[in-house]
């Protein structure tokens, strides 16, 4: 599969992505169902890490049916700002999609993370992906179709269990980790 150009997407009801050039600058769009192969261009994501006041924090198990990573255990949630939207107002609407629920005290802890990954099958994430903590607003009614389970945890025990086998963790979340602030830990 060739690499969606840097040109703009035709079909308005897609979800789309938006593709950047290596410096970071909007250049296009791409449906977000064809931006993931083994040439995966650069583009723009976020991911969230949803804190609780006793320093827990929430992680989610990728559903089976997931294209990219499927069920691995990640950080609380994901997802791809679409053209004009602010990665804030992202964060907040897949809260509801993923999660099914409303977050607060949206914050950026990483806002220039960047990260390669591939998958064993030759899948290559490809990310600008800004980083944000944010606390729940209300209950959990996770979607099926993109979380499998989900758990609370101490983030100091979590970087235990990471250190005793990484392997059921996303690339993603293991990189943003051991990048994660004091303010976040």
């Amino acid at each position: 599969m060739t690499a969606p150009s840097c040109a703009p997407a035709t079909a308005a009801s897609t979800e789309l992505v938006v593709l950047l050039t290596e410096d970071g600058v909007p250049c296009g769009t791409a449906p977000k169902a064809q931006v993931h192969h083994s040439a995966t261009p650069l583009h723009l994501a976020f991911s969230c890490w949803v804190l609780d006041d006793s320093g827990r924090t929430l992680l989610t198990r990728r559903a089976e049916v997931k294209r990219t990573w499927p069920g691995v255990w990640t950080n609380s949630f994901c997802g791809h700002p679409g053209p004009g939207e602010e990665p804030v107002a992202a964060v907040h609407r897949r809260a509801a999609d993923e999660l099914g629920t409303l977050v607060t005290a949206v914050a950026p802890v990483l806002p220039r993370f960047r990260y390669r990954a591939e998958m064993a099958d030759g899948t290559v994430e490809n990310e600008v992906c800004p980083v944000f903590t944010a606390s729940l607003a209300a209950d959990l009614a996770p979607d099926p179709a993109e979380v499998g389970d989900w758990r609370w945890v101490h983030l100091d025990d979590l970087r235990a269990e990471v250190e005793q086998d990484a392997s059921p963790f996303s690339p993603w979340m293991l990189l943003q980790l051991a990048e994660l602030p004091a303010a976040a830990r």
